[in-house]
């Protein structure tokens, strides 16, 4: 993303002028790079060089600030060709010795996983291609961050599902025990990696990763890759096929038993309800309606986000917007604006919360006012669910300030906007009232009031590690009559 801000006249700056503030002091911290321009002369060629910044390399947002005198000035102009940053120049092809190393190991593995995040989404689409390629041509075992979900297919036979704190029981402990983890485009974050003295603490590590600065910053590696993923991962392929490697099968085969044997405790499972609308099951409901369309999904961030990871399939990348590390409040309806912007003939559908939802609700103006058909899915529960599930969880149930007490009635809310509002508070309702909402050729906000107090499992408590996660309440064998399939049907 580039930003263009304004600022008071350069011979104002530093004298606390009307409205002035150091736009590029305070976005320093948060900027791949910022930019105040001086002379209108350099305009034309700061700017080429912001967008080749923020697209080249690890992407990543980029500030100019222009002064009032220089926006009113006028100056020659230059064309992009060859304008580049005069030091910035990224690294995207790797060393073909790191590449003969990485395969080496792969080949020797026993019990191989691929870790793979956002970095594969950000490559294009070729990246997400070139995966599916390497795990057809190994069978390894493969799970994904929050941000990487699609570059391999939900449905493909070696998903293991999301990983880190609320991911799969499947996808932690293949994690925990394997002895070759190749991570491929994710940055070992806090959310994935638990306790880090404790994370996959007998593997050796291949990280593959564009930005050098994210190589050994949390978790130390056997074998770093500096490159874009698709090239390495192109690389890799090539090599594996001239030496016509393969991994031990009679190895891989009882890695995969152990894999299923995790499986089998089905993490995802929870108890029905008849009579209240589980968030687990409205999300699967709306998955289910929405699965053959050409659909986009964002979300805020919470209990819901959680949700809608854990449950909605994607089978493609860059059919996934969210916050991600930062975890914004109010993120999901403003980008569900720009992705119908960008492609206004798809259905595209913001999982939302009750209170996340609140930060940024004045976007259904914009909605709206460019007849953007956007859908804002809420699950009410009238609480910031993920803050009070670990007040419940780890601070002995002392809840503060958690609940909402004063929520707006969203279908007001939405009429007042000018949009359509829709309310479903019982199970039996929601297929029908779903598909309305589908239908529905305008902006709508679909409040969906489910189960108060559930809680998001799996969970990896703050500080533990992968093999102390968090199942919730177990479902006996003879209680399947309130257990949900993964299609959200009751099972009786």
């Amino acid at each position: 993303m580039v930003c263009l801000t304004g600022q008071v006249p350069t011979h104002l700056i530093g004298m606390d002028a009307f409205q002035e503030c150091d736009t590029v002091g305070i976005t320093r911290p948060c900027t791949k790079h910022n930019y105040l321009v001086k002379d209108v002369n350099d305009l034309a060629r700061i700017l080429h060089e912001a967008f080749y910044v923020a697209t080249h390399g690890r992407p990543g947002p980029v500030v100019v600030d222009i002064p009032k005198d220089v926006q009113f000035a006028k100056g020659k102009y230059v064309g992009p060709k060859n304008i580049e940053h005069k030091t910035y120049r990224p690294k995207v092809k790797p060393e073909q010795e790191a590449i003969r190393r990485a395969v080496e190991l792969i080949a020797m593995a026993k019990r191989p996983i691929l870790y793979t995040g956002g970095g594969v989404i950000n490559s294009g689409p070729t990246a997400s291609q070139l995966l599916r390629e390497f795990v057809s041509l190994t069978n390894i075992p493969l799970t994904s961050t929050l941000m990487g979900l699609g570059a391999y297919p939900a449905s493909g036979k070696n998903w293991l599902g999301m990983l880190g704190m609320h991911g799969t029981y499947e996808a932690n402990m293949a994690m925990h025990d394997c002895d070759v983890m190749i991570c491929v485009g994710a940055r070992f974050d806090d959310r994935i990696t638990g306790r880090i003295n404790a994370f996959s603490p007998n593997s050796k590590k291949i990280h593959i990763d564009i930005d050098p600065s994210s190589i050994n910053k949390t978790v130390r590696v056997d074998i770093p890759v500096v490159a874009d993923v698709a090239h390495a991962l192109e690389d890799m392929i090539r090599v594996w096929k001239a030496k016509s490697y393969a991994l031990d099968k009679q190895a891989l085969a009882t890695w995969w038993k152990q894999i299923d044997s995790w499986r089998a405790r089905d993490s995802l499972r929870y108890r029905a309800n008849r009579d209240v609308i589980m968030p687990q099951y409205a999300i699967q409901r709306l998955y289910e309606a929405t699965k053959r369309k050409d659909v986009y999904i964002t979300t805020e961030v919470g209990q819901h986000q959680m949700w809608a990871a854990q449950f909605f399939k994607f089978e493609e990348p860059n059919r996934w917007m969210t916050s991600g590390g930062l975890g914004t409040m109010g993120y999901g309806l403003p980008a569900a604006v720009g992705v119908q912007m960008a492609h206004p003939k798809s259905l595209v559908i913001d999982i939302a919360g009750d209170a996340s939802v609140q930060m940024t609700a004045q976007e259904m103006s914009t909605a709206v006012q460019y007849r953007l058909p956007v859908k804002i899915f809420i699950l009410n529960n009238q609480y910031m669910g993920m803050v009070r599930q670990w007040q419940q969880l780890l601070h002995g149930n002392r809840l503060s300030e958690s609940y909402s007490e004063a929520l707006p009635d969203f279908v007001k809310l939405a009429e007042a906007y000018g949009c359509v509002g829709m309310r479903c508070e019982k199970p039996a309702d929601l297929d029908r009232q779903i598909k309305e909402m589908i239908e529905t050729p305008h902006p709508v906000i679909f409040d969906c009031h489910v189960a108060n107090l559930a809680n998001c499992f799996p969970m990896i408590p703050s500080g533990k590690a992968h093999n102390e996660m968090l199942l919730g309440d177990d479902v006996a064998d003879e209680d399947v009559g309130n257990v949900i399939d993964a299609k959200g049907k009751m099972l009786v």
